[in-house]
């Protein structure tokens, strides 16, 4: 059968990537188009010939309200190129992955040319944007939800749902770099022994422009407190951003920040904490193991708007899953260099706040089932299709 995937971020990528892993598993035959990035693109070319990547997701990703209205012109060029591209493949099934801006106008054109339409990973509709419920309804033949506490949402709004787990688990348990030891992941990035701080500041350019200043700035500080004059900080590069999207944050600072690219579970897993961008970061930074801060900044413009639309107390999925805070979350104004080292040092200095953290995150893991979810969700989908 023929399948039509779009993911238009990171994590996107890495799920899209373990789905096609299950979709050529379960169905030989599979032949695959898709929007996406490297990841999606090794599995493809393990499976295929040929070119299947239509659009890598790194061109052109955006974040916000007031960058969406300045892209406007992009976004509708891309969704054109998109749907022609949909009609010329003609899949037996469109599959979304998340990124509701754009996918749910593509869900709504492949349904009105009579494509069928999966939807993996559901948008966040219980957070925000709640009449989005209706298009799920209306456009989407079935709904792939990742997170327990959705269950019973969907259940509630009556929209059809499969859940099989939360494909994360599969990915970080299977994680090349979790294998490497500290000293070998240390002296392969050039870093030298001691201790250090992560920082993951998002995948988006936006993202990294509002994350990093206020990050460097927290170095500065943290380093000049007793105690930490001798550690270093390690920036987990976004496979989608450049040296040149960290470089002005780094000036002046290159002795004792360092960014490392396609390694980011390993910065994670051996930092003594992490200041971690909400989102799937998060998550993966649960699962992992290190305890966290999270830390989410965004233009006045933007937070303005976004605070009356969103709907819930807290944004990091660790925390909603656990449904209370397992860790903190330093939103907006609230998201400074002090702030960050008061939390840091409390992260690393307090033993039993530290523990419990850790505890919560044993719980966490065992709220999102078990392993294999890609492959089930996959088989789920191969057999709906029959």
């Amino acid at each position: 059968m023929r399948y039509y995937i779009i993911a238009g971020e990171a994590s996107g990528d890495l799920h899209g990537s373990n789905l096609m892993k299950g979709l050529y598993e379960c169905d030989p035959q599979a032949d695959i188009r898709f929007w996406g990035g490297s990841l999606m693109d090794g599995v493809f070319k393990e499976h295929q010939s040929g070119q299947g990547l239509v659009k890598d997701y790194a061109e052109g990703a955006v974040i916000g309200f007031s960058q969406i209205i300045l892209h406007a012109g992009s976004y509708l060029r891309k969704f054109s190129d998109c749907c022609r591209d949909i009609e010329s493949f003609n899949p037996d099934a469109v599959i979304l992955i998340d990124y509701p801006g754009f996918n749910f106008k593509v869900a709504e054109f492949a349904h009105k040319k009579g494509f069928r339409v999966f939807y993996y990973i559901a948008p966040k509709v219980w957070a925000s944007r709640e009449s989005r419920v209706k298009k799920l309804k209306a456009h989407v033949d079935r709904l792939f939800i990742v997170f327990p506490f959705e269950k019973e949402y969907f259940d509630r709004k009556g929209v059809q749902y499969v859940y099989e787990g939360n494909p994360l688990i599969d990915a970080i348990d299977n994680s090349p770099s979790l294998r490497e030891s500290r000293s070998g992941f240390l002296e392969g990035s050039g870093i030298g022994e001691g201790p250090y701080i992560a920082i993951l500041a998002g995948s988006r350019k936006g993202e990294v422009s509002s994350m990093m200043p206020v990050c460097a700035a927290f170095a500065d500080r943290l380093r000049s407190v007793p105690g930490y004059e001798g550690y270093r900080f390690i920036v987990a590069g976004a496979p989608s951003r450049t040296m040149e999207d960290y470089a002005p944050f780094l000036k002046g600072r290159e002795e004792y920040m360092k960014v490392v690219f396609n390694r980011t579970h390993a910065v994670i897993r051996h930092a003594e904490a992490a200041v971690v961008n909400s989102g799937t970061a998060s998550l993966e930074t649960c699962l992992i193991g290190t305890p966290q801060v999270v830390a989410y900044s965004s233009s006045d413009f933007n937070f303005n708007i976004a605070k009356h639309i969103i709907r819930i107390d807290t944004i990091s999925l660790g925390n909603l899953i656990l449904g209370r805070k397992a860790f903190k979350e330093l939103m907006q104004y609230y998201f400074t260099p002090d702030n960050l080292v008061s939390e840091v040092r409390r992260l690393i200095e307090d033993s039993r706040y530290r523990s419990a953290m850790i505890d919560d995150y044993g719980e966490i893991r065992e709220r999102l089932g078990g392993t294999g979810a890609s492959l089930k969700v996959a088989r789920a989908m191969v057999q709906l299709m029959k």
